[in-house]
């Protein structure tokens, strides 16, 4: 089994200088999913298996194409066999390092 951890960022490019109300609707779509994330400044980490994962950033495209006309989505994937959560695994590794 691959555990894939996609960073999502994405907004419309139409809707002037502040985009948090398109943001929170497709960090609220992340959430309803019941996958782990972290939400961040700059992206939300979505963490399962690859089907369960795109099925999310589908749903988010899906969201905020409805009242857009131009949207910007960036998309990163580390995908790596083993279990599931890496996305506090990652975390955890770098904090004890700086300890």
């Amino acid at each position: 089994m691959m555990s894939v951890i996609a960073e999502i960022a994405i907004f419309p490019m139409d809707k002037g200088g502040s985009v948090s109300e398109w943001v929170a609707k497709a960090v609220s779509v992340i959430r309803a999913s019941g996958l782990p994330h972290s939400f961040g400044p700059m992206g939300t980490c979505v963490e399962g298996e690859w089907e369960a994962v795109m099925r999310v950033v589908d749903r988010c495209y899906r969201t905020l194409e409805k009242d857009s006309d131009r949207l910007y989505m960036t998309l990163k994937i580390d995908a790596r066999r083993g279990g599931d959560g890496r996305l506090s695994q990652k975390m955890a590794s770098v904090e004890d390092r700086l300890a």
